[in-house]
């Protein structure tokens, strides 16, 4: 299960440590749309390894701002509260796979 980053909550996140995913997206985007679902199978898939992070660019402007997100969607990887890795634009769950797996 996915958690729902706010501005408040995301720091908190991040500071847990680990392996996160975080899914800049919005409710008008279609690609966004496309990707929710790969990204749910993935939250459920590597629950407990995984921490994964849905970003409403719309409700979180500041996160968003502070990571440059100029498209989406957009997947950033974090290892340890540090940016490690990003994909922008409609990817295939094999390539998210493949990106965490050796993050783990």
């Amino acid at each position: 299960m996915e958690k729902i980053a706010t501005n408040s909550n995301f720091p908190e996140i991040l500071a847990a440590g680990g392996v996160v995913l975080v899914d800049f997206w919005a409710t008008w985007c279609g690609p966004c749309r496309m990707l929710a679902p790969t990204v749910e199978d993935i939250a459920e898939e590597y629950a407990g390894k995984v921490t994964v992070v849905k970003c409403n660019v719309d409700d979180c402007e500041d996160i968003a701002v502070q990571y440059g997100i100029r498209s989406i969607p957009t997947l950033i990887y974090f290892k340890d509260g540090q940016v490690v890795d990003k994909t922008v634009g409609l990817v295939q769950k094999a390539d998210i796979v493949g990106k965490l797996n050796a993050l783990l």
